[in-house]
Protein backbone atom coordinates (compact mmCIF):
# COMPACT_ATOMS: atom_id res chain seq x y z
CA UNK A 1 0.00 0.00 0.00
CA UNK A 2 1.17 2.99 -0.76
CA UNK A 3 2.22 5.87 2.04
CA UNK A 4 -0.40 8.27 2.93
CA UNK A 5 1.20 11.67 2.09
CA UNK A 6 0.62 14.57 4.16
CA UNK A 7 1.84 18.30 3.86
CA UNK A 8 1.32 20.67 7.25
CA UNK A 9 0.77 24.16 5.99
CA UNK A 10 0.54 27.98 7.14
CA UNK A 11 0.92 31.38 6.34
CA UNK A 12 3.12 33.39 9.06
CA UNK A 13 2.75 36.96 9.19
CA UNK A 14 6.56 37.50 8.44
CA UNK A 15 9.28 35.69 6.92
CA UNK A 16 11.21 35.36 10.53
CA UNK A 17 8.85 33.34 12.32
CA UNK A 18 9.20 29.18 12.61
CA UNK A 19 6.12 27.66 13.03
CA UNK A 20 5.46 25.77 16.30
CA UNK A 21 1.83 24.01 16.07
CA UNK A 22 2.87 22.21 13.02
CA UNK A 23 6.04 20.19 14.06
CA UNK A 24 4.11 19.21 16.94
CA UNK A 25 1.38 17.68 14.69
CA UNK A 26 4.44 15.83 12.76
CA UNK A 27 6.05 14.75 15.77
CA UNK A 28 3.12 13.07 17.46
CA UNK A 29 3.14 11.07 13.28
CA UNK A 30 6.67 10.13 13.46
CA UNK A 31 5.73 6.61 14.52
CA UNK A 32 3.41 5.95 12.60
CA UNK A 33 4.39 3.87 8.97
CA UNK A 34 3.01 4.28 5.98
CA UNK A 35 2.60 7.97 6.31
CA UNK A 36 4.95 10.63 4.88
CA UNK A 37 4.67 14.41 6.80
CA UNK A 38 5.99 17.40 5.24
CA UNK A 39 5.77 21.14 6.33
CA UNK A 40 5.55 23.69 4.48
CA UNK A 41 5.56 27.32 5.91
CA UNK A 42 5.08 30.41 3.56
CA UNK A 43 3.76 34.09 4.03
CA UNK A 44 0.67 36.07 3.44
CA UNK A 45 2.60 38.38 1.66
CA UNK A 46 3.55 35.89 -1.02
CA UNK A 47 1.56 35.61 -4.04
CA UNK A 48 -1.08 33.10 -3.85
CA UNK A 49 -0.79 31.80 -7.39
CA UNK A 50 3.06 30.93 -5.89
CA UNK A 51 1.95 28.88 -2.51
CA UNK A 52 -0.92 26.97 -4.61
CA UNK A 53 1.51 25.78 -7.37
CA UNK A 54 3.76 24.76 -4.29
CA UNK A 55 1.37 23.07 -2.35
CA UNK A 56 -0.39 20.91 -5.42
CA UNK A 57 2.81 20.54 -6.10
CA UNK A 58 3.11 17.86 -3.62
CA UNK A 59 0.14 15.59 -4.49
CA UNK A 60 -0.73 15.49 -0.98
CA UNK A 61 -3.62 13.23 0.09
CA UNK A 62 -4.59 14.99 3.28
CA UNK A 63 -3.17 19.03 3.34
CA UNK A 64 -3.97 20.94 6.97
CA UNK A 65 -3.79 24.22 7.37
CA UNK A 66 -2.91 26.46 10.78
CA UNK A 67 -5.64 28.99 11.10
CA UNK A 68 -4.40 32.39 13.13
CA UNK A 69 -6.21 35.60 13.54
CA UNK A 70 -3.93 37.29 10.69
CA UNK A 71 -3.70 34.47 8.13
CA UNK A 72 -7.29 32.18 8.29
CA UNK A 73 -8.62 34.69 5.36
CA UNK A 74 -5.69 34.17 2.80
CA UNK A 75 -5.88 30.17 4.05
CA UNK A 76 -9.55 30.15 3.08
CA UNK A 77 -8.79 31.51 -0.43
CA UNK A 78 -5.58 29.28 -0.82
CA UNK A 79 -7.73 26.32 -0.01
CA UNK A 80 -10.70 27.29 -2.57
CA UNK A 81 -8.02 27.15 -4.97
CA UNK A 82 -6.63 24.21 -3.86
CA UNK A 83 -9.38 22.21 -3.78
CA UNK A 84 -10.07 23.03 -7.13
CA UNK A 85 -7.35 21.95 -8.71
CA UNK A 86 -7.07 18.98 -6.14
CA UNK A 87 -10.49 17.78 -5.50
CA UNK A 88 -9.41 14.65 -4.03
CA UNK A 89 -7.32 15.98 -1.18
CA UNK A 90 -8.80 15.89 2.33
CA UNK A 91 -8.70 19.62 3.51
CA UNK A 92 -8.22 20.26 7.21
CA UNK A 93 -8.21 23.66 9.62
CA UNK A 94 -7.26 23.64 12.78
CA UNK A 95 -5.81 26.65 15.16
CA UNK A 96 -7.53 28.90 17.48
CA UNK A 97 -9.39 31.28 14.42
CA UNK A 98 -11.55 28.20 13.82
CA UNK A 99 -11.96 25.88 16.83
CA UNK A 100 -14.62 27.69 18.65
CA UNK A 101 -16.90 28.29 15.56
CA UNK A 102 -15.98 25.07 13.19
CA UNK A 103 -19.37 24.42 12.24
CA UNK A 104 -19.94 27.98 10.97
CA UNK A 105 -16.19 27.92 9.35
CA UNK A 106 -17.15 24.55 7.46
CA UNK A 107 -20.52 26.29 6.30
CA UNK A 108 -18.62 29.36 5.06
CA UNK A 109 -15.67 27.41 3.28
CA UNK A 110 -16.86 24.52 1.63
CA UNK A 111 -13.62 23.64 -0.09
CA UNK A 112 -12.52 22.35 4.01
CA UNK A 113 -13.52 18.86 4.94
CA UNK A 114 -12.79 18.74 8.19
CA UNK A 115 -11.90 21.14 11.36
CA UNK A 116 -9.66 19.98 14.20
CA UNK A 117 -11.25 22.11 17.32
CA UNK A 118 -8.79 22.64 20.30
CA UNK A 119 -5.84 21.04 21.38
CA UNK A 120 -4.74 18.78 18.31
CA UNK A 121 -2.04 16.29 18.95
CA UNK A 122 -4.24 13.76 20.07
CA UNK A 123 -6.57 14.37 17.72
CA UNK A 124 -4.32 14.74 14.81
CA UNK A 125 -3.26 11.53 15.55
CA UNK A 126 -6.11 9.66 15.61
CA UNK A 127 -7.61 11.11 12.20
CA UNK A 128 -4.57 9.91 10.77
CA UNK A 129 -4.44 6.74 11.95
CA UNK A 130 -8.22 6.46 11.26
CA UNK A 131 -8.07 7.74 7.74
CA UNK A 132 -4.73 5.42 6.83
CA UNK A 133 -6.57 2.23 8.33
CA UNK A 134 -9.99 2.95 6.82
CA UNK A 135 -8.40 3.85 3.38
CA UNK A 136 -11.52 5.95 2.77
CA UNK A 137 -9.98 9.32 1.48
CA UNK A 138 -10.99 11.34 0.35
CA UNK A 139 -14.02 10.78 2.61
CA UNK A 140 -14.07 10.35 6.49
CA UNK A 141 -14.32 7.13 8.34
CA UNK A 142 -16.76 6.65 11.48
CA UNK A 143 -16.59 7.04 14.03
CA UNK A 144 -14.88 9.86 14.02
CA UNK A 145 -12.22 11.42 17.00
CA UNK A 146 -13.25 13.31 19.68
CA UNK A 147 -12.56 17.10 19.17
CA UNK A 148 -13.85 16.48 15.16
CA UNK A 149 -16.31 18.54 13.31
CA UNK A 150 -16.39 17.06 9.55
CA UNK A 151 -18.47 17.09 6.73
CA UNK A 152 -20.45 14.48 5.68
CA UNK A 153 -22.22 14.98 2.14
CA UNK A 154 -24.00 18.15 2.80
CA UNK A 155 -24.59 17.94 6.52
CA UNK A 156 -21.51 19.10 9.25
CA UNK A 157 -21.51 16.75 12.33
CA UNK A 158 -19.50 17.41 15.34
CA UNK A 159 -17.90 14.72 17.88
CA UNK A 160 -17.74 14.99 21.55
CA UNK A 161 -15.12 17.76 23.20
CA UNK A 162 -11.74 16.16 23.63
CA UNK A 163 -10.38 16.44 27.01
CA UNK A 164 -7.46 18.20 27.76
CA UNK A 165 -3.85 16.62 27.58
CA UNK A 166 -3.10 15.99 31.73
CA UNK A 167 0.79 14.56 31.01
CA UNK A 168 2.35 17.34 28.46
CA UNK A 169 5.34 15.16 28.64
CA UNK A 170 3.73 12.28 26.75
CA UNK A 171 3.61 14.45 23.75
CA UNK A 172 7.03 14.07 21.76
CA UNK A 173 9.53 17.36 21.43
CA UNK A 174 9.55 18.62 18.23
CA UNK A 175 12.79 19.90 19.01
CA UNK A 176 14.22 16.94 20.25
CA UNK A 177 13.10 15.33 16.56
CA UNK A 178 14.61 18.16 14.56
CA UNK A 179 11.20 19.06 13.02
CA UNK A 180 11.19 23.09 14.02
CA UNK A 181 13.25 25.44 11.44
CA UNK A 182 16.01 26.98 14.41
CA UNK A 183 17.70 28.50 11.36
CA UNK A 184 14.67 31.32 11.48
CA UNK A 185 15.15 34.59 13.73
CA UNK A 186 12.19 33.91 16.08
CA UNK A 187 11.10 30.31 17.21
CA UNK A 188 8.16 29.61 19.37
CA UNK A 189 8.64 27.61 22.08
CA UNK A 190 6.10 26.86 25.13
CA UNK A 191 6.59 24.96 28.27
CA UNK A 192 2.84 25.45 29.54
CA UNK A 193 -0.55 26.02 28.51
CA UNK A 194 -3.63 27.37 29.69
CA UNK A 195 -3.86 30.40 31.83
CA UNK A 196 -4.61 30.94 35.61
CA UNK A 197 -6.34 33.92 34.63
CA UNK A 198 -10.11 34.49 33.04
CA UNK A 199 -9.78 37.90 30.79
CA UNK A 200 -13.06 38.18 28.95
CA UNK A 201 -11.42 39.30 25.71
CA UNK A 202 -8.60 36.55 25.19
CA UNK A 203 -9.32 33.18 23.96
CA UNK A 204 -7.24 31.47 26.78
CA UNK A 205 -9.98 32.14 28.81
CA UNK A 206 -11.54 29.17 27.96
CA UNK A 207 -8.93 26.60 29.50
CA UNK A 208 -8.61 27.14 32.84
CA UNK A 209 -5.91 24.75 34.27
CA UNK A 210 -2.43 25.19 33.29
CA UNK A 211 -0.23 22.33 32.49
CA UNK A 212 3.07 22.41 32.26
CA UNK A 213 5.89 20.31 30.53
CA UNK A 214 8.49 18.44 33.22
CA UNK A 215 11.76 20.54 34.02
CA UNK A 216 13.79 18.24 32.44
CA UNK A 217 11.96 18.16 29.03
CA UNK A 218 11.78 22.06 29.31
CA UNK A 219 15.69 22.23 30.19
CA UNK A 220 16.68 19.39 27.24
CA UNK A 221 14.52 21.60 25.00
CA UNK A 222 15.96 24.84 25.87
CA UNK A 223 19.27 23.54 25.50
CA UNK A 224 19.15 22.48 22.22
CA UNK A 225 18.05 25.78 20.96
CA UNK A 226 20.50 27.51 22.79
CA UNK A 227 23.17 25.32 21.29
CA UNK A 228 21.39 26.28 18.00
CA UNK A 229 21.98 29.80 18.77
CA UNK A 230 18.62 31.14 17.71
CA UNK A 231 18.42 34.71 17.94
CA UNK A 232 15.01 34.97 19.63
CA UNK A 233 13.18 32.26 21.35
CA UNK A 234 9.78 33.75 22.01
CA UNK A 235 7.55 31.64 24.34
CA UNK A 236 3.72 31.67 24.11
CA UNK A 237 3.00 30.14 27.58
CA UNK A 238 0.16 32.65 28.31
CA UNK A 239 1.12 33.42 31.79
CA UNK A 240 4.79 32.06 32.43
CA UNK A 241 5.26 33.05 36.08
CA UNK A 242 2.40 31.20 37.58
CA UNK A 243 4.35 29.45 39.33
CA UNK A 244 7.20 31.36 40.95
CA UNK A 245 9.45 29.24 41.97
CA UNK A 246 9.05 27.08 38.54
CA UNK A 247 10.03 30.63 36.62
CA UNK A 248 13.12 30.70 39.23
CA UNK A 249 14.48 27.36 37.48
CA UNK A 250 13.85 27.78 34.05
CA UNK A 251 15.42 31.57 33.82
CA UNK A 252 18.44 30.57 36.24
CA UNK A 253 19.18 27.37 33.93
CA UNK A 254 19.14 29.85 30.44
CA UNK A 255 21.52 32.41 32.54
CA UNK A 256 23.75 29.97 33.73
CA UNK A 257 23.84 28.53 30.09
CA UNK A 258 22.91 31.43 27.29
CA UNK A 259 25.50 32.95 25.12
CA UNK A 260 23.53 34.54 22.25
CA UNK A 261 19.90 34.18 22.29
CA UNK A 262 17.17 36.29 23.71
CA UNK A 263 14.28 35.02 25.07
CA UNK A 264 10.73 36.44 25.13
CA UNK A 265 8.42 35.60 27.85
CA UNK A 266 4.50 37.03 28.69
CA UNK A 267 4.42 37.30 32.31
CA UNK A 268 2.10 38.80 35.38
CA UNK A 269 4.24 41.34 36.42
CA UNK A 270 2.33 41.19 39.88
CA UNK A 271 2.93 37.71 40.70
CA UNK A 272 7.15 38.45 40.17
CA UNK A 273 8.78 37.77 43.71
CA UNK A 274 11.87 38.64 45.74
CA UNK A 275 13.71 35.53 44.35
CA UNK A 276 12.59 36.17 40.64
CA UNK A 277 13.72 39.79 40.82
CA UNK A 278 17.36 38.74 42.49
CA UNK A 279 17.47 35.87 39.81
CA UNK A 280 16.63 38.39 37.24
CA UNK A 281 19.29 40.71 38.34
CA UNK A 282 21.76 38.10 37.65
CA UNK A 283 20.72 38.22 33.99
CA UNK A 284 22.87 40.25 31.29
CA UNK A 285 20.99 43.33 29.71
CA UNK A 286 19.03 42.72 26.83
CA UNK A 287 18.66 38.65 27.34
CA UNK A 288 14.96 38.85 28.64
CA UNK A 289 12.19 41.14 27.25
CA UNK A 290 8.85 40.59 29.24
CA UNK A 291 5.89 41.66 27.82
CA UNK A 292 3.37 42.79 30.44
CA UNK A 293 -0.31 43.14 29.53
CA UNK A 294 -1.83 46.25 31.89
CA UNK A 295 -4.85 46.13 29.47
CA UNK A 296 -6.65 48.99 31.58
CA UNK A 297 -5.66 50.82 35.55
CA UNK A 298 -9.60 51.00 35.97
CA UNK A 299 -10.68 48.94 38.72
CA UNK A 300 -14.47 48.80 37.66
CA UNK A 301 -13.45 48.08 33.63
CA UNK A 302 -10.75 45.24 34.69
CA UNK A 303 -13.63 43.62 37.20
CA UNK A 304 -15.89 43.12 34.20
CA UNK A 305 -13.76 41.39 32.00
CA UNK A 306 -12.75 39.30 34.98
CA UNK A 307 -9.19 40.87 35.19
CA UNK A 308 -7.48 39.96 38.53
CA UNK A 309 -4.39 41.74 38.53
CA UNK A 310 -2.80 44.50 41.50
CA UNK A 311 -2.18 47.38 39.23
CA UNK A 312 -0.21 48.67 41.80
CA UNK A 313 2.25 45.77 42.16
CA UNK A 314 2.44 45.76 38.76
CA UNK A 315 3.58 49.06 38.60
CA UNK A 316 6.07 48.47 41.48
CA UNK A 317 7.55 45.93 40.02
CA UNK A 318 8.00 47.28 36.60
CA UNK A 319 9.89 50.05 38.89
CA UNK A 320 11.97 47.54 39.92
CA UNK A 321 12.43 45.35 37.11
CA UNK A 322 13.76 48.35 35.08
CA UNK A 323 16.15 49.87 38.39
CA UNK A 324 17.41 46.22 39.37
CA UNK A 325 17.67 43.96 36.33
CA UNK A 326 18.68 44.58 32.58
CA UNK A 327 15.09 43.10 31.59
CA UNK A 328 13.78 45.04 28.75
CA UNK A 329 10.19 46.02 29.55
CA UNK A 330 7.20 45.92 27.20
CA UNK A 331 3.90 47.20 28.61
CA UNK A 332 0.25 46.45 26.68
CA UNK A 333 -3.09 48.43 26.72
CA UNK A 334 -6.32 47.03 25.38
CA UNK A 335 -8.46 50.14 24.54
CA UNK A 336 -11.96 49.57 24.65
CA UNK A 337 -12.74 47.43 27.08
CA UNK A 338 -16.28 47.69 28.98
CA UNK A 339 -16.79 50.40 31.38
CA UNK A 340 -13.42 52.45 29.28
CA UNK A 341 -14.07 55.70 27.20
CA UNK A 342 -11.47 57.85 25.77
CA UNK A 343 -10.67 59.70 29.29
CA UNK A 344 -10.12 56.51 30.82
CA UNK A 345 -7.55 55.14 27.68
CA UNK A 346 -5.68 58.32 27.93
CA UNK A 347 -5.42 57.92 32.10
CA UNK A 348 -4.24 54.31 31.69
CA UNK A 349 -1.99 55.25 28.85
CA UNK A 350 -0.60 58.26 31.37
CA UNK A 351 0.48 55.79 34.58
CA UNK A 352 2.21 53.56 31.36
CA UNK A 353 4.61 56.25 30.12
CA UNK A 354 4.90 57.51 34.44
CA UNK A 355 6.72 53.77 34.32
CA UNK A 356 9.04 54.61 31.42
CA UNK A 357 8.86 50.99 30.01
CA UNK A 358 11.37 50.55 26.83
CA UNK A 359 8.20 49.91 24.76
CA UNK A 360 4.00 50.62 24.64
CA UNK A 361 1.75 48.63 22.90
CA UNK A 362 -1.78 50.03 22.53
CA UNK A 363 -4.34 47.54 20.58
CA UNK A 364 -8.02 48.36 20.19
CA UNK A 365 -10.53 45.88 21.70
CA UNK A 366 -10.67 42.93 19.79
CA UNK A 367 -14.17 40.62 20.43
CA UNK A 368 -12.14 37.27 19.20
CA UNK A 369 -15.26 34.25 18.30
CA UNK A 370 -15.62 31.95 21.29
CA UNK A 371 -14.15 34.44 23.84
CA UNK A 372 -16.77 35.67 27.00
CA UNK A 373 -15.99 39.14 25.14
CA UNK A 374 -18.45 37.97 22.29
CA UNK A 375 -21.35 37.84 24.91
CA UNK A 376 -20.62 41.37 26.26
CA UNK A 377 -20.50 43.07 22.82
CA UNK A 378 -23.53 42.10 21.89
CA UNK A 379 -25.43 43.31 25.32
CA UNK A 380 -23.95 46.14 25.04
CA UNK A 381 -24.15 47.02 21.94
CA UNK A 382 -20.66 46.86 20.70
CA UNK A 383 -20.05 47.62 17.03
CA UNK A 384 -16.93 45.92 15.68
CA UNK A 385 -15.90 44.30 12.25
CA UNK A 386 -17.11 40.87 11.03
CA UNK A 387 -13.23 40.02 9.50
CA UNK A 388 -10.67 39.45 10.88
CA UNK A 389 -9.12 40.96 13.21
CA UNK A 390 -13.08 41.86 14.36
CA UNK A 391 -11.09 45.38 16.03
CA UNK A 392 -14.17 47.59 17.51
CA UNK A 393 -14.98 50.60 16.28
CA UNK A 394 -17.68 51.97 18.57
CA UNK A 395 -18.48 50.99 21.99
CA UNK A 396 -20.80 52.63 24.38
CA UNK A 397 -18.41 54.56 25.76
CA UNK A 398 -15.90 54.87 22.79
CA UNK A 399 -17.27 56.45 19.52
CA UNK A 400 -15.71 55.50 15.92
CA UNK A 401 -13.77 58.70 15.97
CA UNK A 402 -12.27 58.23 19.58
CA UNK A 403 -11.32 54.64 18.19
CA UNK A 404 -9.77 55.63 15.62
CA UNK A 405 -7.64 58.13 17.26
CA UNK A 406 -6.46 55.36 19.41
CA UNK A 407 -5.06 53.72 16.54
CA UNK A 408 -2.92 56.75 15.62
CA UNK A 409 -1.76 57.01 18.97
CA UNK A 410 -0.75 53.75 18.82
CA UNK A 411 1.34 54.42 15.51
CA UNK A 412 3.18 57.29 16.61
CA UNK A 413 3.73 55.31 19.92
CA UNK A 414 5.61 53.02 17.33
CA UNK A 415 7.42 55.66 15.70
CA UNK A 416 8.34 57.70 18.10
CA UNK A 417 8.29 56.35 21.88
CA UNK A 418 9.27 52.67 20.70
CA UNK A 419 11.90 53.77 18.21
CA UNK A 420 13.75 54.46 20.90
CA UNK A 421 15.09 57.44 18.28
CA UNK A 422 13.64 60.36 20.67
CA UNK A 423 14.56 59.70 23.46
CA UNK A 424 15.82 63.36 24.57
CA UNK A 425 13.00 64.86 23.28
CA UNK A 426 10.12 62.98 24.64
CA UNK A 427 12.10 63.93 27.86
CA UNK A 428 11.64 67.30 27.58
CA UNK A 429 8.00 67.21 26.10
CA UNK A 430 7.13 65.49 29.39
CA UNK A 431 8.64 68.02 31.74
CA UNK A 432 6.23 70.36 30.42
CA UNK A 433 2.68 68.27 29.86
CA UNK A 434 1.61 64.21 30.03
CA UNK A 435 2.79 62.39 27.24
CA UNK A 436 -0.64 61.37 26.77
CA UNK A 437 -1.65 64.42 25.94
CA UNK A 438 1.09 64.86 23.86
CA UNK A 439 0.29 62.11 21.59
CA UNK A 440 -3.02 62.88 21.60
CA UNK A 441 -2.65 66.36 19.97
CA UNK A 442 0.27 65.03 17.62
CA UNK A 443 -2.70 62.63 16.52
CA UNK A 444 -5.44 65.24 16.10
CA UNK A 445 -2.43 67.01 14.11
CA UNK A 446 -2.04 63.99 12.36
CA UNK A 447 -5.94 64.06 11.47
CA UNK A 448 -5.66 67.50 10.10
CA UNK A 449 -2.75 66.60 7.38
CA UNK A 450 -4.53 63.27 6.58
CA UNK A 451 -2.89 60.88 8.69
CA UNK A 452 -0.04 60.75 5.99
CA UNK A 453 3.13 59.83 7.69
CA UNK A 454 6.70 60.48 6.13
CA UNK A 455 8.34 57.06 4.98
CA UNK A 456 11.67 58.39 5.76
CA UNK A 457 13.49 59.42 9.10
CA UNK A 458 14.57 62.60 7.94
CA UNK A 459 10.56 63.03 7.49
CA UNK A 460 9.39 61.59 11.35
CA UNK A 461 11.60 64.29 12.57
CA UNK A 462 10.21 67.06 10.74
CA UNK A 463 6.33 66.07 11.57
CA UNK A 464 7.71 66.03 15.25
CA UNK A 465 9.04 69.55 15.00
CA UNK A 466 5.63 70.74 12.58
CA UNK A 467 3.61 69.31 15.57
CA UNK A 468 5.81 71.15 17.91
CA UNK A 469 5.82 74.37 16.17
CA UNK A 470 2.01 74.89 16.26
CA UNK A 471 2.00 73.88 19.84
CA UNK A 472 4.48 76.15 21.15
CA UNK A 473 2.54 76.69 24.69
CA UNK A 474 2.80 73.23 25.21
CA UNK A 475 6.57 72.92 25.93
CA UNK A 476 9.83 74.83 25.95
CA UNK A 477 10.22 75.18 22.17
CA UNK A 478 13.73 75.89 22.31
CA UNK A 479 15.20 72.99 24.81
CA UNK A 480 12.36 70.81 22.65
CA UNK A 481 14.45 71.79 19.45
CA UNK A 482 17.81 71.33 21.08
CA UNK A 483 16.95 68.12 22.32
CA UNK A 484 15.53 66.84 19.17
CA UNK A 485 18.71 67.95 17.07
CA UNK A 486 21.11 65.96 19.58
CA UNK A 487 18.56 63.07 18.38
CA UNK A 488 18.70 63.65 14.90
CA UNK A 489 22.42 63.66 15.50
CA UNK A 490 22.52 60.52 16.79
CA UNK A 491 20.75 58.53 14.39
CA UNK A 492 21.60 60.04 10.84
CA UNK A 493 24.71 62.36 10.50
CA UNK A 494 23.14 65.57 9.55
CA UNK A 495 24.28 66.83 5.68
CA UNK A 496 25.38 70.39 5.58
CA UNK A 497 23.41 70.74 2.08
CA UNK A 498 19.78 68.85 3.74
CA UNK A 499 20.06 70.01 7.11
CA UNK A 500 16.53 69.41 8.91
CA UNK A 501 14.69 72.64 9.88
CA UNK A 502 15.14 72.33 13.50
CA UNK A 503 18.78 72.97 13.21
CA UNK A 504 19.56 76.48 13.75
CA UNK A 505 20.46 79.30 10.77
CA UNK A 506 23.92 79.80 11.90
CA UNK A 507 24.44 76.21 11.68
CA UNK A 508 22.60 75.82 7.58
CA UNK A 509 25.12 78.44 6.70
CA UNK A 510 28.22 78.07 8.19
CA UNK A 511 29.03 74.54 9.70
CA UNK A 512 30.92 74.20 12.74
CA UNK A 513 34.29 73.49 12.49
CA UNK A 514 36.29 71.03 14.37
CA UNK A 515 40.28 71.85 15.22
CA UNK A 516 42.43 69.05 13.56
CA UNK A 517 44.33 68.25 16.26
CA UNK A 518 40.67 67.85 18.31
CA UNK A 519 39.40 65.61 15.68
CA UNK A 520 42.77 63.75 14.82
CA UNK A 521 42.55 62.99 18.87
CA UNK A 522 38.81 61.62 18.61
CA UNK A 523 39.18 59.59 15.71
CA UNK A 524 42.34 57.84 17.19
CA UNK A 525 40.48 56.36 20.09
CA UNK A 526 37.54 54.88 18.41
CA UNK A 527 37.42 51.44 17.21
CA UNK A 528 37.58 51.26 13.43
CA UNK A 529 36.82 48.46 12.16
CA UNK A 530 38.01 47.03 8.34
CA UNK A 531 36.24 48.39 5.71
CA UNK A 532 34.26 50.94 7.76
CA UNK A 533 33.18 54.34 6.99
CA UNK A 534 33.71 57.27 9.41
CA UNK A 535 32.53 60.42 9.44
CA UNK A 536 32.46 63.43 12.01
CA UNK A 537 29.48 65.92 12.84
CA UNK A 538 29.89 68.63 15.16
CA UNK A 539 27.68 70.67 17.17
CA UNK A 540 26.78 73.24 20.17
CA UNK A 541 23.96 72.03 22.34
CA UNK A 542 22.27 73.88 25.32
CA UNK A 543 23.16 71.11 27.99
CA UNK A 544 25.61 67.44 27.38
CA UNK A 545 23.16 64.98 26.46
CA UNK A 546 26.27 62.84 26.64
CA UNK A 547 25.91 62.06 30.01
CA UNK A 548 22.83 61.13 31.93
CA UNK A 549 21.15 62.93 33.64
CA UNK A 550 22.15 65.98 30.74
CA UNK A 551 25.26 67.92 32.39
CA UNK A 552 24.74 72.05 32.17
CA UNK A 553 25.50 73.22 28.80
CA UNK A 554 26.02 74.95 26.41
CA UNK A 555 28.54 71.67 25.18
CA UNK A 556 30.28 71.61 21.86
CA UNK A 557 30.07 67.63 21.00
CA UNK A 558 31.81 65.95 18.45
CA UNK A 559 29.56 62.66 16.69
CA UNK A 560 31.35 60.36 15.15
CA UNK A 561 29.95 58.15 12.78
CA UNK A 562 31.27 54.43 11.90
CA UNK A 563 29.17 52.29 9.47
CA UNK A 564 30.23 48.80 8.64
CA UNK A 565 28.98 47.01 5.68
CA UNK A 566 26.20 44.75 6.39
CA UNK A 567 26.79 45.46 10.49
CA UNK A 568 25.23 48.71 10.67
CA UNK A 569 25.44 52.24 12.14
CA UNK A 570 27.84 52.53 15.58
CA UNK A 571 27.56 56.08 16.73
CA UNK A 572 29.55 57.64 19.60
CA UNK A 573 29.22 61.05 21.06
CA UNK A 574 32.82 62.81 21.86
CA UNK A 575 32.80 65.78 24.41
CA UNK A 576 36.27 67.78 24.23
CA UNK A 577 35.94 69.40 27.88
CA UNK A 578 35.43 66.05 29.57
CA UNK A 579 37.72 64.25 26.74
CA UNK A 580 34.69 61.03 27.84
CA UNK A 581 32.80 59.10 25.11
CA UNK A 582 29.47 57.88 25.27
CA UNK A 583 28.47 55.52 23.07
CA UNK A 584 25.32 55.06 21.77
CA UNK A 585 23.71 51.39 20.30
CA UNK A 586 24.41 50.14 17.11
CA UNK A 587 21.91 51.13 14.41
CA UNK A 588 20.46 48.99 11.47
CA UNK A 589 20.57 51.30 8.72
Amino acid sequence: MAAMKIVLATLHSRYIHASLALPCLAAVCSGAHGIETVIREFTVNEPQTRVLRSLAAEQADLVAFSCYIWNVEAVSRLASDLKKVRPDTVIVAGGPEVSFVAEEFLGMNPAFDCVIRGEGEKTWLELVLALQGDGSLPGFPEPMPAGVTYRSGKTVFSTPEREPISGMDELPSPFAMGLVDTAKPLVYYETSRGCPFSCAFCLSSMEKEVRSFSLDRIRADLTLLMESRVSTVKLVDRTFNYDAERADEIWDFIIARNNTSRFHFEIAADLLTESNLRTLGRAPAGMFRFEIGVQATGRETLARVGRKSDTERIFANVKRLLEETGVTVHMDLVAGLPGEGFAGFLGSLGRLFQARPHHIQVEPLKVLKGSPMVEIALQEGYVYSESPPYTILSTPHLSFVESARIEDISRLLDLYYNSGRFNHSLTVAGRHRSLSAFFNDMAGFLEKSRGIVPASLKGLFELIWSFALVHPDAMDIDEFRDALRYDFCLVERPSSGSLPSFFNDLQKNAPRKIPKETLDSVLERIEKPPGCRVRTFAEKFLKDYSVVPPGQGPADLIITYVAVPGKGLTVKVFNPVTQAFQSNTPLTT
